[in-house]
């Protein structure tokens, strides 16, 4: 039975979230050797990237067998400063002709859209470690939380009506 929703919630650090313009998520380990016995990722890298998205696509299509809607959420955060950036949009699969690939100096594939050229996926052979690129919109809710001011731990226990018998020592 297909009903409700269903979330994946990513985080990332930034130092000025509310000026985040753009991020890259790690979305899950993709291996095409165990998936599709890709051996040797080099050898044909246009193969390799559409299997790299073949597995998110497959991962997606489990999830839609469960849920009738797949959403992502993103929390950018700066911990310091107590500022933050959230927004969420849908989980989708991607055409995996859409995209073509190369190799970066790091020896990572990235995945480039053929229409704009756009950097949209990044995946690491050593550690099968497969990120996507997200723009952050101009929709997404930006706010900072107050710091609360510092409690007075003697007043605090007084308010509760702490009693030292809350508390018993073992030996």
């Amino acid at each position: 039975m297909v009903a409700g929703q269903a979330w994946s919630v990513k985080s990332v650090q930034d130092t000025n979230p509310h000026d985040c313009r753009s991020l890259r998520i790690i979305s899950g380990r993709n291996s095409p050797d165990f998936s599709y016995g890709i051996e040797n990722p080099h050898a044909d890298i246009q193969a390799t990237g559409k299997a790299v998205l073949g597995i998110w696509n497959q991962r997606v299509n489990i999830a839609l067998e469960k849920f009738d809607f797949l959403r992502t959420a993103i929390l950018i955060r700066n911990v310091n400063t107590l500022e933050f950036t959230l927004f969420e949009e849908e989980t989708n699969r991607f055409n995996t002709n859409e995209y073509r690939w190369e190799i970066n100096k790091r020896g990572n594939f990235e995945g480039f859209d053929k229409t704009n050229n756009q950097h949209k996926f990044t995946w690491q052979p050593h550690g099968a470690q497969f990120t996507i690129k997200y723009a952050v919109p101009a929709s997404a809710i930006r706010f900072q939380i107050k710091r609360p001011p510092i409690l007075d731990f003697a007043e605090t226990l007084r308010q509760i009506g702490f009693d030292n018998t809350w508390v018993s020592i073992k030996n």
